[in-house]
């Protein structure tokens, strides 16, 4: 088996910000917070994270903080979303600077977008779906803002997208996805809510998406993708299943993705890399315990002593 060529990730994730002018640069600019996020994250769980300017880093994402919403955008100059909302308080945790944010906006911003049925919008614009329930909740939870939602109403409408299979879906009836699953067992588990959930069901939907290659897929005749080793394999562990599916066969998979000369890690053997799948790869290993890696924590998708540190400040 291949082992993490943990050297050659840290050169990739530092490279990838020299070359905007870049073709990848260029299509992921609106997302560039996220991109942030998960390079960052990745070079915390590769235990590098002091190879990168964080003033640097903190003045560009306060440049994306909305000040008239309390939102954050994507990048400079785009309209605040709670998918980069989210991103940006995660880093700023991840770097131990929650302190310049102005917790009240932010938090005004994210609970302002919740709905008479408990449910999120991801932004003014008004579009529904799970994953912005978990943006809001972890946000919150990381802010210590969440008295200021309905708690009760957002674990209802997400009770309400659970699906016969145990999964769980976008919207009610929608179909049962292991991304839209993470988005409601992590919303759940930062709530205290998984007594919501049947564990063996569901449990059995995930361990069922482990593909003959050893990788795991989102949804039934899907092929293998590394990030699912994130989706899937932190919802298994917020439920207690994860012992369903074979580690070992995953490890290889994901081992097998990357560029062993130019770092970063794909979706599958031999396909391109970037830094959303090295991210998911390597945050893959770190909830299997690969050796050398820091602990993540498989709700708040950040390393386990950033969310001590959150939680249990000296």
């Amino acid at each position: 088996m291949e082992e993490l060529k943990v050297d050659k990730h840290i050169q990739y994730i530092l490279s990838i910000e020299k070359e905007k002018d870049s073709f990848m640069a260029l299509t992921m600019e609106h997302l560039r917070m996220n991109g942030a996020y998960w390079g960052l994250t990745t070079l915390d769980i590769l235990q590098n994270i002091a190879t990168v300017d964080q003033n640097e880093v903190i003045s560009w994402i306060m440049s994306c903080w909305d000040e008239e919403s309390g939102g954050f955008a994507g990048n400079v100059g785009h309209d605040p979303h709670l998918l980069y909302t989210l991103s940006a308080v995660q880093i700023l945790a991840l770097l131990n600077r929650l302190d310049i944010l102005n917790v009240d906006m932010v938090s005004k911003y994210v609970s302002g977008l919740q709905n008479v049925d408990g449910s999120f919008s991801g932004d003014v614009w008004g579009e529904v779906d799970t994953r912005f329930s978990y943006c809001a909740i972890c946000c919150l939870s990381i802010l210590r803002s969440l008295d200021k939602i309905n708690v009760a109403k957002a674990v209802d409408y997400i009770v309400s997208c659970k699906n016969l299979d145990g999964g769980f879906g976008c919207t009610p009836g929608g179909e049962s996805h292991a991304g839209q699953i993470f988005c409601c067992v992590g919303a759940l588990s930062i709530t205290g809510s998984l007594h919501h959930i049947d564990k063996d069901l569901l449990g059995w939907w995930l361990c069922e998406r482990q593909c003959s290659d050893g990788g795991l897929c989102g949804r039934p005749e899907k092929l293998s993708d590394v990030c699912y080793s994130w989706w899937v394999l932190s919802s298994l562990i917020m439920i207690d299943r994860v012992h369903w599916i074979d580690k070992n066969k995953l490890t290889k998979f994901i081992l097998n993705c990357q560029d062993c000369e130019n770092g970063g890690i794909s979706d599958r053997p031999d396909d391109a890399v970037d830094v959303y799948h090295t991210y998911f790869g390597v945050a893959g290993l770190s909830l299997m315990e690969y050796p050398g890696l820091k602990t993540i924590d498989p709700a708040y998708a950040l390393p386990v002593d950033v969310v001590n540190r959150f939680f249990f400040p000296e």
